[in-house]
């Protein structure tokens, strides 16, 4: 193929040989030691055998710190080259779409980073160090990172839509089981039932779990009665189970649980094994009433491309601020213009938000404004914004806040799947040789 050929004879170059300095066509010198070579062509970039062979080495790395076995070594070099070629075409389409990572989003990270290892930033370098890696490689491994999740938010993430009906769908069926940022303390008693158990053994265990049930429920000790009664291995424990989180509680206790408060105790539940009477002495987490400050905005966002860098766009949106300062509609500019598909359709409204809602260079910006007060422009990981801040309150957000969550819940659940899809579209549209 032409271009495969003239692919390649671009690259040529590229592929470092020490001494080759010979005239166009005089025969290489024979001592040449090869210090580089292209492995994959991926569209006008490339990956090298060195990118291959350093991320072979972290991954085996990884792999033997975790005592899990190494794959096949062309097996693994084949899922690591496969990583590499997308992760490629990846920074590829985020250069032609002008996503840019300033470096203060970079050293936001890296202090996160920092503060997660009980570290100020100025200790990073010499911590970094002493691990055997260069601090320079690994600021550029988190920019590359930054990049790639900035990405995926804007082309995947971004374009996930959760309907009002899935999410009360969802809501449902999160109220049948207990939460997971609860923690329960259960004990249970188990009066089990043998496979091979006749109807009328069946009926007289039914009868003995009842008579349990009952002096239980008549406040007389449970832990005693699990000793003399339960033929689970928690028996001699009293039947206590301990604290479990929610989603790790058995199947059939999570569903009695559920609708359980603490000190109440269930009736026998029939399972396979037997009857089970349940009782549920404590729960912890429970989140009481959230009052947050909120702040109510809109925005308009242009996002730099191959056309308009970003100051041009910067100064578009200097005259759009100005417009709207001599009285033009903030909202009109945002409905036609703002490249937000989220906000857009409601004039750059972003709804009254919470602290953490967005980006730290948003709410930044967000925080120093008086109300009304228009921002002047400013860049975030997804482009240049204007924004005016429209009010400020108190407000009581727990139940938005379990709204919010059960939809950031069904939001991810979706999000693999989009992100896969994504990928192999991206993966299809480029032109990938690794015939090198």
């Amino acid at each position: 193929m032409i271009l495969k050929k003239l692919v390649r004879l671009a690259l040529a170059p590229l592929l470092l040989v020490a001494g080759a300095n010979c005239a166009l066509g005089a025969e290489p010198a024979k001592s040449g030691v090869l210090l580089d070579r292209v492995v994959a062509i991926v569209n006008e970039g490339m990956v090298t055998e060195s990118e291959l062979n350093e991320q072979m080495a972290v991954i085996r790395q990884r792999l033997e710190g975790q005592n899990t076995q190494l794959p096949p070594e062309d097996i693994m070099r084949k899922q690591v080259l496969d990583r590499l070629i997308v992760q490629e075409i990846q920074f590829q389409r985020a250069a032609r779409i002008g996503l840019k990572i300033t470096d203060e989003q970079i050293n936001g990270a890296l202090t996160d980073i920092a503060q997660r290892n009980n570290m100020t930033l100025a200790q990073l370098p010499a911590a970094v160090s002493a691990q055997g890696m260069d601090y320079a490689s690994y600021r550029d491994n988190v920019r590359r990172e930054i990049t790639l999740q900035g990405l995926r938010q804007r082309d995947v993430l971004g374009k996930i839509n959760v309907t009002p009906r899935e999410l009360e769908l969802y809501l449902e069926r999160v109220k049948k089981m207990p939460s997971e940022s609860l923690q329960y303390n259960v004990s249970h008693i188990l009066i089990a039932v043998a496979e091979d158990a006749s109807q009328s053994q069946v009926e007289e265990l039914s009868r003995r779990a009842e008579d349990v049930h009952t002096r239980a429920v008549a406040n007389e000790d449970f832990a005693k009665l699990a000793v003399a009664n339960s033929n689970s291995q928690t028996a001699l424990e009293g039947g206590a189970l301990g604290w479990r989180r929610g989603p790790e509680l058995p199947t059939f206790l999570a569903e009695v649980v559920v609708g359980m408060k603490a000190g109440d105790v269930s009736k026998p539940l029939r399972t396979p094994t037997g009857f089970h009477i349940i009782k549920l002495n404590e729960v912890r987490g429970a989140e009481g009433s959230m009052i947050q400050n909120q702040t109510h905005a809109r925005h308009i966002l242009l996002r730099p491309n191959e056309l308009e860098d970003d100051a041009t766009v910067r100064l578009k949106l200097v005259g759009i601020r100005e417009k709207i300062l001599n009285g033009e509609d903030f909202a009109a500019f945002a409905s036609s213009m703002s490249q937000d598909s989220g906000s857009a359709v409601d004039g750059g409204d972003l709804g009254w938000s919470g602290p953490d809602t967005f980006v730290p260079e948003f709410d930044a910006v967000i925080a120093k404004l008086e109300i009304n007060e228009i921002s002047e422009p400013f860049r975030t990981q997804f482009g240049w914004h204007i924004v005016q801040l429209l009010g400020r309150r108190e407000f009581d957000t727990t139940e938005d806040t379990l709204r919010q969550r059960a939809f950031q819940q069904l939001r991810e659940s979706k999000a693999d799947e989009e992100t896969e899809l994504w990928l192999r579209r991206l993966r299809d549209e480029a032109f990938v040789d690794t015939d090198v």
